[in-house]
């Protein structure tokens, strides 16, 4: 019966998936840059830290949490859609990996979101530079693993 909902709702679910990715990747993209000209340009600033801390808040509660979950919600409902994944082949495990690995990203910057409101930052500018390519990687993992599953 569940199986049969599914197979019916697929393309919607699908659909939702997709749009809730594409924003958690824009809000993904985004926080690293926020905290590389937060941690290099508004110390000492409280007039610039603050508008920074309100920035990063409501990206990632506002944005990111809510797009995470539901990304996860529709792509465990892809899952469980009969016959849309083989977990004999490579790919689901590929992208699998991908995703948990930007999930703990996502923990991270929110980790570091909460050093920020602390006032107690330690990670230097050009980390967080780095940490931004990081998304990138596994996104390019992931859509590769879906699109062209190459194994």
């Amino acid at each position: 019966m569940i199986g049969d909902f599914l197979t019916f709702a697929y393309p919607t679910v699908k659909s939702l998936h997709v749009i809730a990715m594409v924003a958690w990747m824009a809000g993904m993209f985004y926080l690293p840059r926020l905290f590389v000209y937060h941690a290099e340009q508004a110390a000492g600033e409280p007039k610039l830290e603050s508008t920074f801390r309100t920035m990063e808040r409501r990206l990632l509660r506002a944005i990111m949490n809510p797009a995470m979950i539901a990304t996860w919600i529709f792509g465990l409902m892809l899952v469980f859609t009969p016959g849309v994944v083989d977990w004999h082949q490579g790919w689901p495990w590929g992208k699998a990996l991908g995703v948990l690995g930007m999930s703990g990203v996502h923990g991270w910057l929110s980790k570091q979101r909460k050093a920020f409101e602390a006032g107690t930052n330690t990670v230097s500018g050009r980390t967080y530079r780095m940490v931004n390519e990081i998304p990138t990687v596994l996104l390019i993992l992931i859509v590769v693993m879906v699109i062209a599953r190459p194994f």
